[in-house]
């Protein structure tokens, strides 16, 4: 996909429960719940960036992402990278040509439109948004940590992170 997941229901229907206060985005980390919100909750961010999700959403049976599709996993982001050139560049191919802060902006060659849309931290802060992206993977490495990538306003590295699962981040999806 060339644009972030934008979904409130699992793919067999049940809504995703919406947290927009601090406290009930903790609450779903704590208790391990899927979640999602717009940055800031402004449902005019969500136009642009679409959504952000926790990895608990990420993650759970009943399918996040459309039918025929999947959350890439951490060996296919890795892959992406690669074939883009490695770590090292491929982040400037990724990156959208506007939206940027402070020249920030990419090239945008391989098409993907990665737009700096920023995070959700565990206590529920926004942070990021004009500086990165940050995109979730299938793939957990612990009990409380998922793999991440993610795009910086300096330089056109992807960076690989091992992250909370409590995070709020961005998805995008690979067809089946």
């Amino acid at each position: 996909m060339a644009k972030n997941l934008d979904v409130s229901k699992f793919r067999n229907g049940d809504e995703i429960p919406h947290t927009q206060s601090d406290e009930a985005w903790q609450k779903a980390a704590l208790s391990q719940q899927p979640a999602w919100c717009y940055y800031d909750n402004n449902p005019e961010n969500g136009k642009i960036y679409g959504k952000l999700y926790n990895w608990y959403a990420v993650s759970d049976t009943r399918g996040l992402v459309p039918l025929g599709w999947h959350v890439p996993t951490d060996n296919e982001w890795i892959n992406l990278a690669d074939y883009l050139g490695g770590q090292q560049l491929a982040g400037g191919k990724m990156k959208s040509i506007s939206g940027w802060a402070e020249n920030g902006n990419g090239n945008n060659s391989s098409n993907f439109s990665a737009r700096p849309c920023g995070n959700r931290g565990f206590d529920g802060s926004f942070k990021n948004l004009g500086l990165a992206v940050f995109f979730w993977s299938a793939s957990a490495y612990s009990v409380n940590h998922a793999w991440m990538h993610c795009l910086h306003i300096n330089g056109c590295d992807v960076f690989r992170y091992g992250c909370g699962k409590s995070v709020g981040a961005s998805v995008r999806c690979v067809m089946d």
